[in-house]
């Protein structure tokens, strides 16, 4: 092996690194994206028994598998969006794989989100980040951290009257972001976008601006609240799905640190 990749198999050996696991469980009742009825909805998921070492089949036990590109913990490839629709190797089968192994920044906003269900991230706190941390380095997945990632049920959705109501970026934070030149962005909550995102200039702004960039989003994740603000490596290989505009996944992160 190189000397680098012996690095890192010491590394995780030793515990100088390890790794995050910033993935949901899936399960029948775990949330999906609920959109006006007028519009096609996101599969929740579901498994099928096959066989369980029985007459259906003896020796093996196996699932038939029912469920959206978007549910669960899961990428978004830029022609998942109208403004991404004509990109180069927009579909997950044609993203680069080395694109799915990047170092990540994580934005800390739970304090805020905790206080206010529809929290925005700004220019201004970006730029706050970047005053204690560096510039955003280009070709970084941003992650924005809400510790939404902790609530479960209906709490997750958050649905009101008017839809529902979870913190997400701004417009001008998102143009902010593209600036800076990054791979992808991040959210614990069910999209990318505030849940009253549809209110935005333009509507749902990072799926928008983002995939019309030829940029990556994930959703969904958890644990955010283990790594630190810089020098995590995020590993997100989506399912290699043909024509696929998104795809659930494993996500994970490399820090340093010695094992709990």
């Amino acid at each position: 092996m190189s000397d680098a990749i012996t690095a890192l198999a010491d590394a995780l050996a030793s515990g100088a690194a390890r790794v995050v696991d910033l993935t949901h469980r899936l399960d029948p009742d775990f949330p999906v994206i609920v959109l006006p009825p007028e519009f096609g909805q996101c599969a929740r998921f579901r498994m099928e028994e096959v066989s369980a070492y029985d007459h259906r089949g003896p020796a093996w036990k196996w699932h038939n598998l029912t469920l959206n590109e978007h549910t669960g913990t899961h990428f978004d490839a830029p022609i998942h969006w109208v403004s991404g629709k004509d990109v180069a190797n927009g579909a997950v089968d044609e993203i680069p794989p080395e694109a799915f192994i990047g170092p990540v920044v994580v934005i800390d906003c739970s304090e805020g989100a905790g206080q206010d269900d529809d929290f925005e991230l700004t220019p201004e706190i970006i730029r706050d980040w970047e005053a204690k941390h560096g510039t955003i380095p280009a070709d970084v997945w941003v992650l924005m951290r809400t510790d939404w990632s902790k609530r479960s049920g209906a709490d997750y959705l958050n649905m009101r009257e008017d839809g529902a109501h979870s913190p997400g970026p701004t417009p001008a934070a998102i143009s902010l972001l593209l600036e800076r030149g990054i791979r992808g962005f991040g959210t614990e909550t069910v999209g990318t976008d505030a849940g009253q995102g549809m209110h935005y200039d333009p509507p749902f702004p990072a799926h928008y601006l983002l995939h019309g960039a030829g940029k990556y989003g994930l959703q969904c994740l958890c644990n955010l609240d283990q790594l630190p603000p810089t020098g995590a490596m995020l590993i997100a290989p989506p399912l290699k799905i043909k024509g696929g505009t998104g795809s659930p996944l494993r996500v994970l992160a490399l820090i340093p640190g010695e094992r709990p």
